[in-house]
């Protein structure tokens, strides 16, 4: 299959590559700058999302995407609202658009996997958050993803493609050196601490705000799988996690993989912060034939500290 994935450059985008490429699929790499890592002779084109013609031309031939990029930070989102936008909404309307004009020069339905985001959600209780529930998210970026989302959906509804949007909640873990998340995400924080790179974990409240976290290799499966399944229905959305735990958990295992100390600068609890937020990947395990193998907080902190080369 002739598979073109946006984001290639970054952090999913790198995993998502290797695999796809390691199935035997035909991959072009498709970003907004120079490649920079991806498998020697990997095809590439450059298009910034937000140029409409670019995006058109970058996607020419493709039977399938997967349209990984886009701008991540929660906090960021709230200052940077118009470009959080332009860049998730108005970017994926032209990745969609592209398809369309695909189907109409004559060309079958193609598929396309979204990568949302679990920030859609915004307050869901203490329990693991099914596919169903409302979604009301608290921050730009959980709303341009929402929208983002329901823009697949209708444009699914027209029969110019099939797809699947995949609700990642946080992704941890590497696959190669130099393959690292954000530095703003908890996991990375707490490894800088424990290279010495900064003296001290600064943790809204007590600790004890839950997240979902899952490998960046076993994300990397399910977008594989995503794009290999048949299409059940236009359009699909199916969340992805693996381990749900709290601050405190990850600050702890962070120093049993190291052997470090993290100390942790306790301030006040953030109002705007989610105490617990996991997912329900029935519908994964059930659509995709999904589980996570690699997903356990050991394996995705001591990846991310040796392989991917976190503090080095």
């Amino acid at each position: 299959m002739r598979i073109f994935v946006t984001g290639a450059a970054g952090y999913v985008g790198q995993a998502v590559l290797a695999r796809l490429l390691a199935a035997g699929h035909d991959v072009t790499a498709v970003g907004h700058r120079t490649p920079v890592g991806w498998p020697a002779g990997t095809p590439s084109r450059q298009a910034d999302l937000t140029d409409a013609p670019a995006v058109l031309r970058a996607l020419d031939g493709a039977e399938a995407v997967c349209h990984l990029a886009g701008l991540t930070r929660v906090r960021g989102s709230g200052v940077d609202v118009d470009r959080y936008y332009r860049v998730n909404v108005v970017g994926t309307l032209n990745v969609l658009d592209a398809l369309v004009a695909r189907h109409r020069a004559g060309d079958g339905p193609a598929r396309l996997v979204f990568l949302s985001s679990g920030a859609v959600y915004g307050r869901t209780g203490d329990a693991p958050v099914r596919e169903d529930h409302p979604t009301l998210p608290t921050s730009a970026y959980g709303a341009t993803k929402l929208a983002a989302e329901q823009a697949v959906g209708w444009y699914a509804g027209t029969g110019a493609l099939s797809a699947v949007s995949l609700r990642l909640f946080t992704a941890a873990g590497s696959v190669r050196p130099g393959c690292r998340p954000d530095d703003s995400t908890l996991v990375a924080r707490a490894l800088s601490v424990a290279a010495g790179e900064n003296a001290v974990l600064p943790v809204n409240g007590d600790g004890s705000t839950v997240r979902d976290f899952v490998h960046v290799a076993d994300v990397a499966d399910a977008v594989a799988r995503a794009v290999e399944a048949p299409a059940r229905r236009p359009a699909e959305v199916v969340n992805l996690g693996a381990v749900a735990a709290s601050v405190r958990e990850v600050v702890a295992a962070v120093e049993r993989v190291t052997g470090r100390r993290v100390p942790v600068a306790h301030g006040p609890a953030n109002s705007a912060d989610q105490p617990w937020l996991a997912a329900d990947t029935g519908a994964a395990r059930e659509l995709l034939g999904w589980a996570p193998t690699r997903s356990s907080l050991e394996r995705m902190i001591e990846d991310q500290w040796r392989v991917g080369g976190a503090g080095r």
